[in-house]
């Protein structure tokens, strides 16, 4: 096995970069999920699993050896589940149709630690804290994810929005809280709170708010209809696209790079917009720069390597491995077979999760799974799973 995989020491950087996952979850119709179970696969020990990968399957999880990839156990959870990372080396944060739910992956079990509400949406790490926004409620949890090893419900901050909407909220290393500003209908920007939760910025020049990413020097940034909304050192800087609609709504940042990576869209009317470009934007400078990769991606395409590079899985089927201070794609891996996004975006497609110097990319038509080496540019472990997978996330810890 690659030491690649074997030496996962969740400190620094390097784990930070895959942190943040910024998509809304919508929960499915059954409301039975509390009844889940776990099942160990035969000839298998409830033992902890090292840096566990989480994957969803129509009726519930795996629970996957981040090393091996062989499955330890599996879960039966009805209903549409999501998955993000709880900011620790033990958790996963699931989100179902009744709101978000604490999962020990280590331990392959639900907690008992639950946020209750409609429509749970993004799950944020940064700064030690993990941050939960509730769509339905507009309500946000703060939490440091240390706190969830006891099996109980940590202390935390909370605040809810003016009116519920598919949001997003991170907290910032000096107790600064910025959310997203909208309505059920129609959202416009974000604010800013100090430490009491009292309201000190603002910006609404960003219409269609969506999604976050955090970038080295703790830039901040929302995606936006025409461009991204960067908040940094107590003010906000509006970054436009080239285009009078060009929308930013899925980001990732790297604590090793003051660059962001984003999709790019231009076409307000497409029932679905498979774009070729994405863009880069320098939060130092307030520069964006569109990069055509001559190939479509999904919303479940992009993460961040160990040293800042910006990946993006194609539905060519490799992954492009792209400098982000030049553009340049320095390398392409080949990974799974070619596809092509569904327009339904709860139906399974590949999936990138990157954690420390593996990339971790699901491919539902062959219910496989694949870990790549990114640095060395190659595959180093695939299974094949019972069920073809969903999403996919793991534990990573912060800092």
């Amino acid at each position: 096995m690659n030491k690649s995989i074997r030496n996962r020491a969740f400190t620094g950087t390097a784990l930070a970069l895959a942190a943040s996952a910024v998509l809304t979850a919508c929960g499915g119709d059954d409301t039975s999920s509390s009844g889940a179970q776990a099942k160990n696969t035969p000839g298998t020990k409830a033992v902890a699993v090292k840096d566990p990968l989480v994957a969803t399957f129509d009726g519930g999880l795996y629970v996957l050896d981040g090393e091996s990839l062989k499955t330890a156990a599996t879960i039966e959870l009805p209903g549409f589940n999501r998955l993000n990372p709880a900011g620790d080396d033990s958790h996963v944060i699931v989100s179902t149709d009744a709101g978000f739910r604490v999962l020990n992956a280590a331990e392959q079990t639900f907690t008992g630690v639950e946020y209750k509400g409609a429509k749970p949406g993004h799950v944020v790490q940064h700064a030690g804290k993990t941050v939960l926004f509730t769509d339905g409620t507009g309500e946000v949890n703060v939490f440091d994810p240390d706190d969830l090893a006891g099996g109980k419900k940590p202390e935390g901050r909370t605040y809810t929005s003016a009116e519920p909407h598919h949001g997003v909220a991170i907290e910032l290393s000096n107790g600064e809280l910025l959310s997203t500003l909208g309505t059920e209908e129609k959202r416009t920007g974000a604010l800013v709170l100090d430490k009491d939760n009292k309201e000190i910025k603002r910006n609404e020049n960003c219409p269609g708010v969506h999604g976050e990413a955090a970038a080295k020097g703790e830039a901040v940034a929302v995606g936006c209809e025409d461009g991204v909304l960067i908040y940094k050192d107590g003010e906000f800087t509006k970054v436009d696209a080239p285009d009078d609609y060009g929308r930013i709504g899925n980001q990732r940042g790297s604590e090793a790079s003051p660059i962001l990576l984003g999709d790019y869209k231009t076409d307000p009317e497409a029932e679905l917009e498979r774009p070729t470009r994405i863009s880069l934007i320098d939060t130092e400078t307030g520069k964006l720069r569109l990069v055509d990769l001559g190939t479509s991606y999904s919303f479940r395409s992009l993460g961040r390597g160990p040293h800042g590079e910006a990946l993006v899985l194609g539905t060519n089927g490799t992954l492009h491995v792209i400098d982000p201070e030049t553009g340049k794609v320095e390398k392409k891996i080949p990974v799974v077979d070619k596809w092509q996004e569904p327009l339904d975006w709860q139906q399974a497609r590949p999936t990138l999760f990157v954690r420390d110097h593996t990339a971790y990319v699901s491919e539902p038509g062959k219910r496989k799974l694949h870990a790549v080496d990114i640095e060395a540019g190659e595959k180093i472990t695939s299974v094949t799973l019972p069920k073809s997978t969903n999403e996919l996330s793991g534990v990573v810890a912060g800092h």
